[in-house]
C-alpha cells in the first residue's frame, strides 16, 4: 500500500495535520494524482543536487501533462482547469530553483511519515501530553473568541464616533445660523428657545464624547489584557511546540491562527487610533470648559501606540529555524561554508506593509559571552519581506543562501527590521534558536545531541550559558525524545518494549559526547548510524514493525530459548556502527538449545543485496555439507515469508541447467549469503564465511561435483577472499 493510501485512511485529527503543510508550493492535487510516482523518486537526494532536481522537475511536469491528457479525454473541466493552473505555477515558481521543490516534496513526504508514525503509536509521553493539554486548547478558543469580540467592539465604536460627528455638525450649523442673525433678532423668544436647545445639544455632545472615550478606553484595556496574558502565553506555547518539533517531536501548528489574532488586534488598534484622530478633528472645531477630549485623548493615543509597538515586536517570528538542505531533519546544526536556509514571518497581515519591510540577518552579539571567536555571515543577508514568499499571503522572507565562514560557532542568529505604517515606525527584532556550527560532518551526531538537550531542557533562546553547564533531564523525557528521533527520521517511533531495552544505553546520554566504554564512538554516533541504516536499507521492514532492534545478546537468548527451532529476531549491533544482525534458535539431537548469530550486516553489504532477500535466501552449510535455510519464523511466531514476502525484490530463480533460458551458455543466477556452521560451534564463523552463491549455481555444482569437491572449492574461495 502506498504511503498516500495509508494517509487517506487516517482519522480526521491526523488528516487535519496533513492539510496544514500542503499549499500552492506543492498542491495536494498533484500529491494525490501522482502518489506512486512521487514516492518512487529520491527527492531528498535531489534537494542537494541541482542537476538531479532539474531532471525530477521536468519529469514532474511531464507527469502532470500526462494527467492533463487523461482528464481531457474524460472532459473533467474543473480538473483540467486546476491542472493547467498548477502546471503553470510549478513551471514559473521552480524553473530557476529546482532544488527548492525537491526540498518541499521531501519535507511533505517526511511529515506524512511522522503523522503515520504518530497514528500507529498511540502511547504519548509526558512532553507530548503537555503539548496537547486540554487547558491549552481551551485557551486557544478563548483567545479567538476575545479577539473577535474586541474587533466587534471597535467597529461599534466607529458608529458612535460617526454619530458624534453628525451631532456636532448639526450643532455647528444651528449655532452658526444664530450667530449670523442681527442683534435685534437674537433677543426674540424663538431664538432664546433655540439657545436652550443648543445648550441641550452641547450637553449631549459632552455626554457622547465621554461615552466614546470610555468605550475606546475599554477596547484598549481589553486588548492590553489579552496581549499581556493569553496571547503572550499562546505565542510562547507555539515557540515551545516549534522547539519540540525541531528535535523530532509532534508536528506543531497554530501559526495561522495566531496570525489571524495578531492581524485582527492590529486592525482594531489602527481603527481605535483613527477614532482618536477623528476626535482630535472634532476638538479643533469645538471645545468648551470641561471638554474630556484634550484631557483623555493624549493618554489613550500613547497607550494605543505602545500596544501597537508591542504587537509588532512580538509578531516578528522565525517560522522555520536555520537548517541545511542536506540535513533537513537536523535543524540548527550548521556546517562551515555550507549554505543554510531560515524563514521569518510577520504575524500581522496588512496589505500596506507589503514591500515596506527589509530584514537584516546578523550574528547574535551575545555569542561573545560563550566564545571569543569572530563570525561572518556570507551570502545575501538583507532581504525585503513580501507576501509572495508564502502561499497564504502572510508577510514573510526566506534566506536561502546564507553560510558562515568561521567554525565552532555556538549561538543564535539575529534578525532586525522596522515596520512603517501610518507614519509610525515599529522596530522589529528576533533571534533564531541557538545553532551549533561544525567544521566536519562527522561532528553532526554530537552537535545534534547538544541541540536535542538544549531544546528539551530550556525555552530561553538567549540562554547560551546552558551549553557550559547543561542540566539533567528525566529518564521519561529522554526516552520520549529518543523515540521521536525514529518517528521523525524513519517514520516509526519506538514502542514501550524497545524503549525499555534502550534504557540500558541511556546512561551514555548523561555525558552527551563521551565515548561508550570500550568503544571508539559515542552513544549519539551509534544512534545516528542506526537511523541511517534504517532509512537507506531496511525502512520497509522497520515501518512494518519487524525489526526488534534494541535487544542485548543475553535478552535475545531469553526470548528465543523456548521458541520453535528456526525462530529468529532482528537486532542492531551493539559493537558495530550501523550494523544489523539476526539470531536464530536451534536444537541439537540431544535436545540442547543452541543460538546462532551472523556477523552484522552494514550499509556496504546491504547496498549489494537487499536485507529481505538475504533473509529469504540465507543458507547454512552444516557438517554434512547440506545447505539449508535455518530461518523459519520471525519472533514470536510469524512465518518468514508472511512477514517479508512483500519486501522481496524478486522471486528466487528456478534452478536450471546452462542450456535452459537466459543467455546461451550461462546459468541464470541470484546472489545468496552462505555460512558454514560446525557442530561444535555455536558462534558465527569468520566474515569470509558469508558468501554470495546463487541457488542455480549450487544445483549445477551438486549435479556434477561431489560434496568433498564443493567444500574444497568453498574453502579456496575463502582463501582468495
Amino acid at each position: 500500500m502506498s504511503q498516500w493510501s495509508q494517509v487517506q485512511q487516517l482519522e480526521i485529527k491526523f488528516l487535519e495535520q496533513v492539510d496544514q503543510f500542503y499549499d500552492d508550493n506543492f498542491p495536494m492535487e498533484i500529491r494525490h494524482l501522482l502518489a506512486q510516482w512521487i514516492e518512487s523518486q529520491d527527492w531528498e537526494a535531489a534537494s542537494n543536487n541541482e542537476a538531479m532536481a532539474m531532471i525530477l522537475l521536468q519529469n514532474l511536469l511531464i507527469q502532470v501533462d500526462e494527467q492533463l491528457d487523461r482528464v481531457s479525454q474524460e472532459k473533467n473541466l474543473l480538473l483540467i482547469h486546476n491542472l493547467k493552473r498548477i502546471r503553470k505555477l510549478l513551471q514559473g515558481k521552480y524553473h530557476g530553483n529546482p532544488m527548492h521543490i525537491a526540498v518541499i516534496i521531501s519535507n511533505c513526504l517526511r511529515e506524512e511519515r511522522r503523522i503515520l508514525a504518530a497514528a500507529s503509536m498511540p502511547v504519548q509521553g509526558p512532553l507530548e501530553k503537555s503539548l496537547q493539554n486540554s487547558v491549552v486548547s481551551e485557551r486557544q478558543r478563548n483567545v479567538e473568541h476575545k479577539v473577535s469580540a474586541i474587533k466587534n467592539s471597535a467597529q461599534m465604536t466607529d458608529q458612535d464616533v460617526k454619530y458624534l460627528e453628525d451631532l456636532q455638525e448639526e450643532f455647528d450649523f444651528r449655532y452658526k445660523t444664530i450667530q449670523s442673525l442681527e442683534q435685534s433678532d437674537k433677543n426674540s423668544a424663538l431664538i432664546k428657545q433655540e439657545m436652550l436647545a443648543l445648550q441641550a445639544m452641547l450637553n449631549t455632545l459632552d455626554y457622547k464624547r465621554k461615552e466614546v472615550l470610555s468605550k475606546i478606553g475599554r477596547v484598549i484595556h481589553e486588548i492590553d489584557m489579552l496581549m499581556s496574558n493569553m496571547l503572550t502565553e499562546e505565542l510562547l506555547d507555539w515557540k515551545r511546540r516549534q522547539q519540540i518539533a525541531c528535535i523530532g517531536g509532534p508536528l506543531h501548528g497554530g501559526l495561522d491562527q495566531l496570525q489571524n489574532c495578531f492581524t485582527l488586534l492590529a486592525e482594531s488598534l489602527f481603527q481605535v487610533r483613527r477614532q482618536l484622530e477623528k476626535l482630535d478633528e472634532l476638538l479643533t472645531r469645538l471645545t468648551y470648559d470641561g471638554d474630556p477630549i484634550p484631557v483623555q485623548r493624549p493618554q489613550l493615543l500613547e497607550k494605543v501606540n505602545f500596544l501597537l509597538y508591542n504587537l509588532f515586536r512580538n509578531s516578528f517570528v522565525v517560522e522555520r529555524q536555520p537548517c541545511m538542505p542536506t540535513h533537513p531533519q537536523r535543524p540548527m546544526v550548521l556546517k562551515t561554508l555550507i549554505q543554510f536556509t531560515v524563514k521569518l514571518r510577520l504575524l500581522i497581515k496588512l496589505p500596506e506593509l507589503n514591500y515596506q519591510i527589509r530584514v537584516k540577518a546578523t550574528i547574535d552579539k551575545n555569542v561573545s559571552t560563550v566564545s571569543n571567536r569572530r563570525f561572518v555571515l556570507c551570502g545575501t543577508h538583507v532581504k525585503a519581506m513580501n507576501m509572495d514568499e508564502s502561499a497564504n499571503g502572510s508577510l514573510s522572507v526566506e534566506f536561502r543562501h546564507l553560510s558562515q565562514a568561521k567554525e565552532q560557532y555556538l549561538g543564535a542568529l539575529s534578525f532586525s527590521s522596522a515596520a512603517f505604517t501610518d507614519c509610525v515606525r515599529f522596530p522589529l527584532q528576533t533571534s533564531s534558536l541557538p545553532v551549533v556550527m561544525i567544521s566536519n560532518v562527522s561532528q553532526l551526531p554530537n552537535a545534534w545531541a547538544s541541540i536535542i538537550w538544549y531544546n528539551l531542557s530550556t525555552n530561553d533562546p538567549q540562554n547560551l550559558s546552558f551549553f557550559n553547564n547543561p542540566p539533567a533531564a528525566t529518564l521519561s523525557q529522554l526516552l520520549e525524545v529518543l523515540s521521536w528521533q525514529f518517528s521523525s527520521y524513519v517514520g516509526r517511533g519506538l514502542n514501550s518494549e524497545q524503549l525499555n531495552m534502550l534504557i540500558l544505553f541511556v546512561w551514555g546520554l548523561l555525558c552527551l559526547i563521551e565515548h561508550l566504554p570500550g568503544k571508539s564512538f559515542t552513544f549519539w554516533v551509534w544512534l545516528e548510524a542506526i537511523l541511517d541504516l534504517i532509512k537507506k536499507h531496511i525502512l520497509p521492514l522497520w515501518i512494518d514493525g519487524y525489526v526488534m532492534g534494541f535487544v542485548s545478546k543475553e535478552k535475545e537468548r531469553i526470548l528465543l530459548k523456548d521458541k520453535t527451532p528456526g525462530t529468529f529476531l532482528l537486532r542492531f549491533s551493539e559493537s558495530n556502527l550501523g550494523g544489523i544482525t539476526f539470531t536464530w534458535v536451534d536444537q541439537l539431537e540431544n535436545g540442547e538449545v543452541t543460538f546462532h548469530s551472523v556477523e552484522p550486516y552494514n550499509k556496504g553489504r546491504l547496498a549489494a543485496l537487499p536485507f529481505a532477500d538475504i533473509l529469504r535466501d540465507y543458507k547454512v552449510i552444516m557438517a554434512d555439507n547440506v545447505p539449508e535455510n535455518p530461518l523459519k519464523y520471525l519472533y514470536p511466531d510469524i512465518p518468514k515469508d508472511k512477514a517479508f514476502g512483500k519486501h522481496y525484490s524478486c522471486q528466487p530463480n528456478e534452478v536450471s541447467k546452462p542450456s535452459d533460458g537466459g543467455v546461451k551458455g550461462y546459468v541464470p543466477s541470484v546472489f545468496i549469503p552462505v555460512s558454514k556452521i560446525l557442530n561444535d560451534s555455536t558462534d558465527p564463523h569468520s566474515p569470509s564465511d558469508l558468501l554470495p552463491m546463487s541457488p542455480s549455481v549450487y544445483a549445477v555444482l551438486r549435479e556434477h561435483l561431489s560434496p568433498t569437491v564443493i567444500e574444497t572449492a568453498v574453502r579456496c574461495k575463502h582463501f582468495h577472499s
